[in-house]
């Protein structure tokens, strides 16, 4: 299949390579820079978690979505905050029957498009604040992804995986149409574990438990995974935050299958793994606040949920975000 990964990141990266690995048609979509530069010399260079290296050239690269073609897949791998400038060049790899990929952290502004109930067709302004990406991707090409591996950049051209292979999948209506499972299939075909799910949306509210609580405080702190979950504290945090999210859920009509403390149990498993929010700080990228943060608020205020542990990390990270480097 002819599949167009825009961003070659730490998770577009492995996405797209392990998919060419595997014999798919792969084109990345990234800016001009230092990585990409890298990946034209020597290819992308995966080291993984069980300790394979791969390095891998059998793919395109490109800096503009007009020379690319019409795709078969188009998975969106950028920040939520970097789609809407790219909404209408998106528009350049559709066919009729192209299928979008969206990978995003947070809740997506999709949510409630094919959702029914009282808030059908609502957009998530926190991650749409123009309805510029809902002008331009329509709510039927999307098949919604929750991203399990946890992975960074840890130099142009070279990715390395910390662990997690799973990529699950669903249509918004909870359909298991022909393309969910041939995407499965491919998925799977590439190595990856990816089970076509019913409710695409609980499974995207049980990750964005994780990413609500700890990236923010990982980027307030620069504590990674573990040193967050094992100091009292800031798990009592994390608890409470968590804790404000799930009413918020429940009154949406989502009932979690794991606890809280198993949720953060977890997430102490997977060790001294800096989130990608530390990583942004870091690297003095744009935080990704509003799609990790202030969607809850939005939607706890819509819920009519009292959010008061979230809001004060969101201000604080908020204030944060203005005092880097160029903001």
């Amino acid at each position: 299949m002819k599949i167009c990964v825009i961003g070659a990141g730490a998770i577009g990266g492995l996405m797209g390579a392990k998919l060419a690995l595997a014999g798919e048609e792969i084109t990345f979509v990234e800016r001009e820079g230092p990585h990409l530069t890298a990946i034209d010399k020597n290819g992308l260079n995966l080291l993984m978690h069980g300790g394979e290296k791969f390095t891998v050239r059998d793919f395109r690269t490109c800096t503009d979505m007009d020379k690319v073609g019409k795709q078969d897949i188009v998975i969106i791998a950028v920040k939520t905050y970097q789609i809407a400038s790219i909404a209408v060049k998106m528009r350049t790899l559709f066919a009729p029957d192209t299928t979008v990929i969206t990978i995003q952290n947070g809740l997506p502004w999709w949510y409630f498009f094919k959702h029914g109930g009282e808030y059908e067709g609502k957009r998530i302004h926190a991650a749409d604040p123009t309805g510029e990406i809902e002008a331009n991707i329509e709510p039927e090409r999307i098949i919604g992804c929750i991203a399990y591996p946890a992975a960074e950049v840890v130099s142009p051209g070279i990715i390395r995986h910390v662990n997690g292979n799973r990529f699950s999948v669903g249509e918004l209506d909870g359909s298991h149409s022909d393309r969910v499972k041939e995407i499965s299939r491919t998925l799977c075909k590439a190595g990856f574990k990816s089970y076509v799910l019913d409710d695409i949306r609980a499974e995207s509210w049980l990750k964005t438990l994780g990413n609500l609580t700890f990236n923010p405080i990982s980027a307030l702190t620069h504590a990674t995974m573990t040193d967050i979950c094992q100091f009292s504290a800031s798990r009592e945090l994390a608890t409470h935050m968590m804790a404000e999210a799930e009413t918020i859920a429940n009154k949406l009509g989502v009932q979690f299958r794991h606890s809280i403390e198993k949720r953060i149990t977890g997430a102490e498993s997977v060790g001294q793994h800096k989130t990608s929010m530390l990583q942004d700080i870091e690297a003095g990228r744009e935080l990704e606040i509003e799609a990790l943060v202030g969607a809850m608020i939005e939607l706890g205020r819509l819920t009519h949920t009292p959010t008061p542990h979230i809001n004060a990390i969101y201000a604080c990270t908020k204030l944060l975000g203005r005092r880097m480097p160029g903001d």
